[in-house]
């Protein structure tokens, strides 16, 4: 029998009609007893019997284990009683409703007291679970009778929700701070730094948190350690509180559902009322039936899908249905989409009007503001006068190693390397390696063995493990989650796979069997947490890539890694796998993704000669000849023929300025493709390049080159790039107030684009105002705008506004004032 049979039995139990606008008591709507009956009281023996079968059924069919056959008769006619309870209990339906299925149990056994009478002590039980599944279901019915009683319910459960949601996310860990006297998480308020998103290489920057602003539906890229999931965090608590800016107003009274993609099972995305199972929410039985669906239906819903790029390669496209399907089946609701920008094609949900945004690298500034901020936080509990002095020394020393030492400027693009940065440094006393490899290997040092040494702490648990058997536990988690395409695992496939590998790691299986191991990586390593109840991850999926690599080479699985190059998800295993590798492994593995193979698509192909260019500058010595060859097979790879394929370039890093071909005699459809895969490169060697494009005519190319300034060294920029841009047609953008500072000391520019926050007093001061015609500020300047401070530019002509104000003042005579989308 299926719920719905249940539930038609529930509803036979109760009358039809009824007030619904109002609490009723429960023994007016029994359906034996009053005015209206339609049952008589020897019908309960009946719907008792139904209903006992149908929930031994459901409970067989679930999984529960039924020691003992009950005995059906005694079972029956106890539920008979109980039921016979209902005209005689003394609550109403919303009371009934908020009590929950196993208070209002207890009720209808002290209602029934000789419920019992007769049953031996097994029955009993059975009976005080059929008990409780049967409330379940007649509060299910009352919810759904009552529109009062759903609004009523709805709400008190929103509530809760959303102090849930805040107590959950309202915290932002900054990887590696655990040292000796810092917490290791701080309230977001005190700790989120604001990001950026660009909708396109070269288009306008705005705040990532107002991303959503003025849109339903968002489909957000960012590479690993970029701030998606703290974005989500930022969104998800802002809400839940009411605490929005202005720009998104339209979120007010909006629900947040918080939708790990890692969390879904292999059935794909889940149905609304699965919502808050499918994350694994702690009070999904407090969800009222339907509210998820209510809620949707209403068009008050924030859906926060975070990381597309962590489902299976195979399940992206069931995935990519349901995200389609699901705006026209609830239209009004708001949706983010996260993913890596590998895992995801370019329009891939643009049939659902879905706006593409792309996370920026961090700016200068930014990394700036990310180390001020953490060393702040991580000052919040010191007290000792010479610890304080000596961390605002490593505070500034690191901010002059990330500026001046290229390979740590090069690290430092995003909030996860900039937070292990930060942790190294201090934890190494001002000392910090160079490269991936190394900062990952002394990454591991600190968390797995220096930490609790140099704090002379006690093992933990008895249990005292050095570095290397850590490691190698941690690679058989992280191996076991990358060939099964995940990066969470159940916490019970994760004690059993260290049971299967102890006894090759004597040390370890000395100490303790696999579940006492297993509490130990996760209470002292900092490198597992459990996100929910019985599930475990790695603290960032870079680490679990990083230790699945370090397996692969030591199994000597090269072919393995060749077989799966192709796929999105072992990109960064197979990068680190090159880091880790000696030259001839290396030289084998570049040598397997440059060979033809039969079975491989032609797209897949392509992906995998790429992936051998972006490996070269991960190895740290290899045959000249296999560097040779894979430029070779590469160079007519990076003559891209779309705008798309341009921008794809950009993950492959660096190494492919080296291989871009002389942009001098390209036409200039060529030469701004090739600008934006250049451009798409965070690093100053890309300037190099891009001096060869500055002198070119086409707008398309200029206004790409003039658009990437945030993203290189301002002065040296705006020395061999910006100062040579022929100024026609063309907005100069300026996103902080070094750029706006440079390009004064260029004699200023006539058509300017103000993309920061910067105040009327600093652009007054900054800007050249016997040059200035056309100004653009586009970002949100708030309501009720006063722009009586443009009189200082006399020959302004053309005022743009890339927000909507609630009203624009002080407007000098004779300036054009355009807004977007007016």
């Amino acid at each position: 029998m299926d719920p719905a049979a249940i539930a038609t039995l529930v509803q036979e139990l109760f009358v039809a009609d009824g007030p619904v606008d109002r609490p009723v008591r429960i023994a007016s709507l029994v359906a034996f007893q009053g005015d209206h009956r339609t049952l008589t009281e020897r019908d309960l023996p009946r719907i008792a019997s139904a209903l006992l079968a149908a929930l031994l059924k459901e409970a067989t069919e679930g999984g529960v284990d039924q020691k003992q056959e009950p005995t059906h008769p005694e079972l029956t006619d106890a539920l008979a009683r109980t039921l016979h309870a209902l005209g005689t209990v003394d609550l109403d339906d919303l009371r009934a409703v908020r009590l929950g299925p196993e208070a209002f149990a207890r009720h209808l056994a002290i209602a029934a007291p000789d419920a019992d009478e007769g049953l031996d002590a097994d029955d009993a039980r059975a009976h005080a679970s059929l008990r409780e599944a049967v409330c379940a279901h007649i509060l299910r019915f009352l919810v759904r009778r009552s529109p009062f009683v759903t609004a009523a319910e709805d709400a008190a459960f929103e509530e809760r929700y959303a102090q849930d949601i805040v107590a959950a996310h309202d915290h932002l860990t900054i990887y590696g701070i655990d040292l000796a006297h810092s917490p290791d998480s701080w309230p977001l308020d005190a700790a989120y730094l604001s990001l950026e998103t660009e909708a396109d290489a070269g288009g306008p920057s705005a705040p990532a948190e107002q991303a959503l602003a003025g849109r339903e539906r968002v489909l957000l890229w960012g590479v690993a350690g970029s701030g998606k999931t703290t974005l989500v965090q930022r969104l998800a608590v802002s809400v839940a509180r009411g605490d929005l800016p202005a720009p998104l107003a339209g979120l007010r009274g909006r629900v947040p559902f918080v939708l790990p993609v890692r969390r879904f099972r292999h059935d794909g995305f889940p149905e609304p009322d699965a919502f808050l199972s499918a994350v694994r929410y702690p009070h999904t039985a407090a969800q009222p039936p339907g509210w998820a669906e209510r809620v949707l239906s209403n068009g008050r819903g924030l859906l926060l899908v975070d990381g597309v790029d962590e489902a299976p390669e195979g399940e992206r496209e069931r995935l990519r249905e349901a995200l389609r399907e699901l705006p026209a089946r609830y239209p009004g609701n708001i949706s983010l989409v996260t993913s890596r920008p590998s895992a995801v094609r370019e329009n891939w949900l643009a049939s659902e009007r879905f706006t593409e945004l792309k996370l920026s690298p961090l700016s200068r500034e930014g990394v700036t503001a990310f180390i001020r901020r953490w060393h702040a936080a991580a000052r919040q509990d010191i007290t000792d006068r010479a610890d304080l002095d000596r961390l605002s020394g490593y505070e500034e020393t690191l901010l002059d190693a990330v500026r001046i030492t290229r390979d740590l400027g090069r690290l430092a693009t995003n909030p996860l390397m900039c937070g292990l940065l930060c942790a190294l440094h201090r934890d190494r006393r001002g000392y910090l390696p160079r490269g991936r490899k190394a900062l990952y290997d002394a990454a591991l040092s600190m968390l797995l063995e220096r930490r609790d040494r140099e704090r002379a702490m006690l093992p933990p648990e008895g249990i005292d493990l050095p570095q290397e058997p850590k490691i190698q536990l941690l690679q058989k988690l992280a191996h076991r989650m990358l060939v099964n395409g995940r990066s969470e695992m159940d916490r019970t496939t994760a004690v059993e796979t260290l049971g299967r590998h102890l006894p090759a790691i004597p040390h370890a299986a000395r100490q303790g069997g696999p579940e006492e191991i297993y509490r130990h990586l996760l209470n002292r390593t900092g490198l597992l947490r459990e996100p929910t109840p019985g599930s475990v991850d790695f603290v960032h999926r870079t680490f679990q890539d990083y230790l699945s690599a370090r397996a692969v080479v030591e199994r000597h699985d090269f072919d393995f890694l060749i077989d799966h190059a192709h796929l999105d998800d072992w990109e960064e295993v197979i990068r680190m796998s090159v880091a880790l590798a000696r030259p001839d492994e290396c030289g084998y593995l570049l040598e397997g993704l440059l060979a033809a193979r039969k079975d491989s698509r032609p797209v897949h192909a392509r992906h995998r000669k790429l992936l051998a260019a972006a490996c070269l500058e991960h190895a740290t010595e290899l045959d000249p000849e296999v560097r040779s060859r894979v430029h070779r097979y590469t160079r007519d790879l990076v003559r891209p023929t779309s705008l798309e394929a341009a921008r794809a370039l950009g993950w492959i890093g660096p190494i492919v300025l080296e291989m871009l071909p002389d942009p001098s005699g390209v036409s200039d459809e060529e030469a701004h493709r090739l600008a934006v895969t250049a451009t798409s490169i965070a690093d100053d060697r890309a300037i190099d390049y891009l001096v060869r494009l500055r002198d070119r005519a086409s707008w398309a190319v200029r206004a790409q080159l003039a658009g990437a300034w945030r993203r290189y060294d301002t002065d040296r920029y705006a020395e061999e790039i910006i100062g040579h841009l022929d100024e026609r047609e063309l907005d100069f953008p300026v996103s902080d107030l070094e750029e706006l500072r440079a390009l004064r000391r260029l004699g200023g520019r006539p058509c300017v684009q103000i993309a920061g926050a910067l105040s009327p007093d600093q652009l007054a001061e900054g800007l050249v105002a016997e040059r200035l015609t056309e100004l653009w500020l586009a970002y949100d300047l708030g309501a009720d705008l006063d722009l009586s401070w443009l009189a200082v530019f006399p020959r302004l002509e053309i005022l743009r506004l890339s927000h909507r104000n609630a009203e624009v003042t002080g407007v000098p005579e004779g300036v054009q004032v355009i807004v977007a989308g007016a």
